[in-house]
């Protein structure tokens, strides 16, 4: 039996108008926070079948880890894969638009085993994700790419606020005022359970450096076992280029006046080291400096270019 973390018990028993108004929440896109059925109803007990939950704390590559599971969940069938667009066939837990269906309300319709996503931090995560045994599978990026990768999202997503200049953008990013709060935090907090728990933390460099070796991992955590052809496949299928231009993944079905590509493709470049095309030299060193000061004491390493 799985022993819940007593620090996550006590943030995510609070009263949902406590932990609704506290500073955690401050970050989240509005139409994640419906209390009836966005953040609040996804703290119910989902059901006792078995399911995963691909995270990241924005644009490191939760689509990537969404289409990689499902290969391996679909024993690398590719029509079964193209059964749905990628957002339909995993439910997003905290969108809460109404009247659409809400990310909790789709999930309950769902089949076992359910592929479900988020972008919670550790600490907001339902309870009931952690007491029906879940396995969670995290994405990291490498902070400086992850932010010009989610500053071109929210330039193209219409539904987020205009983050402003590239200047603007970095003072945001670096004082932690972005959608679902602090990159770091949001590391910290789920890397620091890792070894705890069922949490496999891949990291986005690595799959991009050896996709097979990290989608081998990937099936091994799942309890798969795959021909090696069929690896093959899964890795070939689920290759930046191929999923670019692949309909089921690249958002290309969403409305312009929500995700808009004439600003940015949804799917931009998927390389590392993309910060360098961003940064200025005193941006980096002021960076570094606060990265160090934020990340003491933590093991984690990142790839910062291949």
């Amino acid at each position: 039996m799985l022993k819940i973390p007593q620090s996550i018990i006590a943030l995510t028993r609070r009263p949902l108008t406590a932990s609704l108004s506290s500073r955690e929440l401050e970050n989240i896109p509005d139409h994640y926070q419906d209390q009836q059925c966005g953040v609040g109803n996804c703290r119910d007990r989902l059901s006792n079948q078995f399911l995963y939950l691909t995270l990241s704390i924005w644009a490191p590559g939760t689509t990537w880890i969404q289409e990689i599971v499902d290969m391996i969940e679909q024993n690398g069938d590719v029509e079964k894969c193209q059964r749905a667009v990628i957002q339909h066939r995993h439910p997003f837990i905290e969108w809460a638009r109404p009247p659409q269906p809400s990310g909790v309300e789709k999930a309950k319709a769902m089949p076992s085993p359910r592929i479900l996503r988020t972008h919670l931090p550790i600490q907001l995560l339902p309870p009931s994700f952690w007491e029906n045994n879940c396995k969670f599978l995290y994405v990291a990026r490498n902070a400086k790419d992850c932010m010009v990768s989610y500053y071109h999202f929210q330039r193209m997503n219409q539904m987020l606020p205009d983050p402003g200049t590239w200047e603007e953008y970095f003072e945001t990013f670096i004082n932690g005022k972005v959608g679902w709060g602090s990159w770091y935090d949001h590391v910290k907090g789920w890397w620091e359970m890792k070894d705890r728990y069922q949490i496999l933390f891949l990291f986005f460099e690595d799959i991009k450096r050896d996709p097979k070796q990290e989608i081998q991992k990937v099936m091994q955590f799942m309890g798969k076992s795959l021909h090696e052809t069929v690896l093959d496949k899964i890795v070939q299928e689920t290759s930046f280029e191929k999923m670019k231009e692949n309909p089921m993944t690249n958002r290309s079905t969403v409305p312009k006046s929500i995700l808009d590509p004439s600003i940015s493709p949804f799917m931009r470049k998927g390389t590392v080291g993309d910060w360098k095309n961003h940064f200025t030299v005193v941006q980096s060193e002021r960076f570094d400096e606060i990265y160090r000061q934020k990340m003491e004491g933590t093991s984690i390493n990142f790839c910062m270019e291949l």
